[in-house]
């Protein structure tokens, strides 16, 4: 009765050499390509140190005009504006804020990159059902995968540094904005898509005039969705050598430094809660304009 209480499995010796040539497989792979695959990110590489350039030596008070009108740009809101004045000023004060503009860098290449992919992505999905069941369960995969699994692949490919973290968390914090733009533009009322129809507009004309500018809401609720994720891997990401406020994290995680963590925990989730809110602003303001619009 041992096989009753003992699942049945593949043969240890089989199991090894399977795992051993797959492992095998992949170093060989990243022996020949490697260097390619290195080249084509290149572009990535500089564009993520420019931004991180301009974030770090720009004088703080111009940081600080420029992140004030954007939230007002986005929210039309004193209260969204003070809200993050406070939290920058908070974030300085307390030492943390060349780690910031690090983080805030890394953020936004990552979220650029995320749109850049994803927005088209979801677009694709939306306009035909069997690239969506397709695309669908490897974003099952890419949400429900343990975070730091993505590092393995990213770190054997392109090493350790700024460019595979960046990837890491591109990869984590894509899902929401590919499924949400799908999800958005399917959800345009189909009469107003037989009105488009019956006023002759072409495919790329009922896209994007129409199903778009509709489905912007949800898509602003993927991107800030994107941004939250993306967030949440820094630390994560900071284990291959990314800098910012992960850094500081994972050297009080190893040296029980209690109030390290705790401050740069803080800032973390002080710039998690901008973004949110501006985004947050700027998506009922899309929504108040369609309502007002489309009635």
């Amino acid at each position: 009765m041992e096989w009753f209480y003992k699942f049945p499995h593949m043969n240890d010796d089989s199991l090894r050499d399977l795992k051993k040539a797959i492992d095998e497989g992949f170093r060989a792979f990243t022996r020949t390509y490697g260097d390619a695959i290195e080249s084509f990110f290149s572009p990535l590489q500089y564009f993520l140190m420019q931004a991180e350039r301009f974030m770090t030596q720009t004088p703080w008070p111009v940081i600080i005009l420029i992140i004030l009108a954007i939230a007002w740009f986005a929210s039309r809101s004193w209260a969204v504006v003070l809200a993050c004045l406070v939290t920058l000023l908070a974030i300085g004060y307390f030492g943390m804020w060349d780690d910031t503009m690090r983080t805030i860098s890394m953020i936004f290449v990552a979220t650029v990159l995320s749109i850049v992919i994803g927005i088209p992505i979801g677009i694709l999905m939306s306009l035909n059902d069997r690239l969506q069941k397709t695309v669908n369960p490897l974003l099952d995969v890419m949400q429900t995968m343990p975070s730091f699994v993505y590092l393995i692949p990213v770190v054997m490919l392109l090493g350790i540094g700024r460019v595979p973290g960046l990837i890491a968390v591109v990869i984590y914090a894509i899902p929401p904005i590919i499924r949400l733009t799908n999800l958005g533009i399917r959800l345009v009322d189909k009469d107003v898509l037989e009105a488009a129809d019956a006023f002759g507009s072409s495919g790329w004309q009922k896209l994007k005039n129409v199903q778009l500018p509709l489905a912007l809401p949800t898509i602003m609720a993927g991107i800030n969705q994107t941004i939250m994720m993306a967030l949440a891997m820094v630390v994560v990401a900071s284990m291959i050598g990314v800098q910012g406020l992960g850094q500081p994290v994972l050297k009080a995680i190893a040296n029980q430094y209690f109030t390290l963590g705790i401050f740069n925990g803080l800032a973390i989730v002080g710039i998690a809660v901008i973004f949110d809110r501006v985004s947050q602003a700027y998506g009922r303001r899309l929504q108040k304009h369609r309502e007002t619009v489309h009635g």
